[in-house]
C-alpha cells in the first residue's frame, strides 16, 4: 500500500501537473517554431500574443457569465475561445502588416526581425496591462475536480488522495487534439505542404508559384490559434497575470530550442522535457521517501533540489546546455 501511496503522491504533484504544464509549453513552443521555420526569425511577442489572446477570452467569458451563458461542467472560456482566436488573428495579421512586412521587402537580417519583435512585445504588454489590469484574474467556472482527493480515497481505502483537476484533464485533450489537427493540415493539405516547401527552400518555393503573402497569412493565423489556446489552458489551469506570460517566455523559446528550432516534433518533446525537469527539480520529495523508506527511518529535509522560485532557471539551465553541446536540438532543427 506505502509503494500505492507513493505513487499517487507522484501523481498529484510531479506527472499530471508536469503533464499538464508540458503540453501548454508545447503548443507555446510550436508556435515559436513555426515562426522561426517558416518566417525565419524568434518572435519575442510570443509570449504577448498569449497574454492578448487569453484576455480576449477572459473578457468574453466574463460577458458570457454575465448573460448567464454557461458550459455547465466545462469552462464557459471554451465558447470565448474561438473569439480570442479570431481577434488575436486579427492583431498578428496587422501587426505583420504594420511592421515585419516592411523589414521582409527590405530583406532585413534575421536580428532586425527580433529587435522589430521586441518592440511589439513591450506594446502589446502594455496594452494587456492597461485593458485589463496587472492583477491576477481568474476566470474559471464548471467542475473544478474530474475526481477529487476524497472521493480518490473513498474509492481505493489508500490514505493518499489523488486530486485531478478538470483544467488538467481539459489541457491534455485539447492539446491532444490541436496538435493532431496542425499536423494533418501541415501533412496533407495543399496549404500545409506549401508552408512547408516555403520553410524548406523559400526560393525553391516562389518558383514553383507558392504565394509568399498568403503562406505568411496563414503561418500567422496558426501561430494566433496556438498561442490564444496554450495561454487560456494555462490561464485556467493556474491564473491570468500578464507578467506571468511575459517569464513564459523564457521556458517556451527553452522548449522550442532544445526540441529543435523548427520542427514541430521537437517543439512537443521540448516542452515535456522542460516540464518535466522544472515540476521534478523543484518538487520535495520527502514525503514520496517517507512511504517508500523502511520501518519508521525518515529522511532529514525536504529532499528538494531548488525552490520553486527558481523553477524558471531549470529552464534557462537546459537552454544554456544545448546551446553549448547540441545547438541544433534533440530533434536536429535549425542551429541557433
Amino acid at each position: 500500500m506505502d509503494i500505492l501511496n507513493a505513487f499517487v503522491t507522484l501523481l498529484n504533484f510531479v506527472i499530471i501537473p508536469a503533464t499538464a504544464y508540458g503540453a501548454q509549453l508545447a503548443l507555446g513552443a510550436l508556435g515559436v517554431t513555426l515562426i522561426y521555420g517558416i518566417l525565419r526569425f524568434s518572435n519575442f511577442a510570443h509570449g504577448d500574443t498569449m497574454a492578448f489572446g487569453t484576455m480576449v477570452v477572459i473578457l468574453c467569458t466574463w460577458g458570457l457569465q454575465g448573460a448567464g451563458i454557461t458550459l455547465g461542467p466545462l469552462p464557459t472560456a471554451l465558447l470565448a475561445l474561438p473569439v480570442g482566436i479570431a481577434i488575436t488573428g486579427l492583431l498578428v495579421i496587422g501587426t505583420d502588416r504594420a511592421v515585419y512586412r516592411f523589414y521582409r521587402a527590405k530583406k532585413a537580417k534575421p536580428v532586425i526581425f527580433v529587435i522589430a519583435s521586441l518592440g511589439v512585445m513591450f506594446i502589446m504588454n502594455g496594452i494587456v496591462r492597461f485593458i485589463i489590469g496587472v492583477d491576477d484574474q481568474r476566470f474559471a467556472d464548471g467542475e473544478r475536480f474530474i475526481i477529487s482527493a476524497r472521493t480518490f480515497r473513498d474509492m481505493t481505502g489508500l490514505e493518499e488522495g489523488l486530486a485531478f483537476r478538470t483544467s488538467q484533464g481539459l489541457t491534455i485533450v485539447v492539446a491532444i487534439i490541436a496538435v493532431v489537427l496542425l499536423f494533418w493540415f501541415l501533412n496533407r493539405t495543399r496549404t500545409g505542404k506549401s508552408m512547408r516547401a516555403f520553410s524548406d527552400n523559400e526560393d525553391l518555393a516562389l518558383l514553383s508559384g507558392i504565394n509568399p503573402e498568403r503562406v505568411v497569412m496563414i503561418t500567422w493565423l496558426i501561430v494566433a490559434a496556438l498561442a490564444t489556446t496554450a495561454g487560456t489552458l494555462y490561464g485556467l489551469d493556474k491564473s491570468f497575470k500578464a507578467f506571468t506570460y511575459f517569464q513564459l517566455l523564457l521556458p517556451i523559446f527553452a522548449a522550442a530550442i532544445v526540441g529543435g528550432l523548427g520542427n514541430p516534433v521537437g517543439a512537443i518533446l521540448g516542452g515535456f522535457l522542460i516540464a518535466f525537469s522544472e515540476v521534478g527539480v523543484t518538487y520535495a520529495f520527502r514525503k514520496v521517501v517517507e512511504y517508500l523508506a523502511p520501518g519508521d527511518w525518515q529522511p532529514e529535509g525536504l529532499l528538494q533540489l531548488l525552490s520553486t522560485d527558481y523553477k524558471f532557471a531549470v529552464s534557462f539551465a537546459i537552454l544554456l546546455i544545448v546551446l553549448l553541446f547540441r545547438p541544433t536540438g534533440i530533434m536536429k532543427g535549425k542551429s541557433v
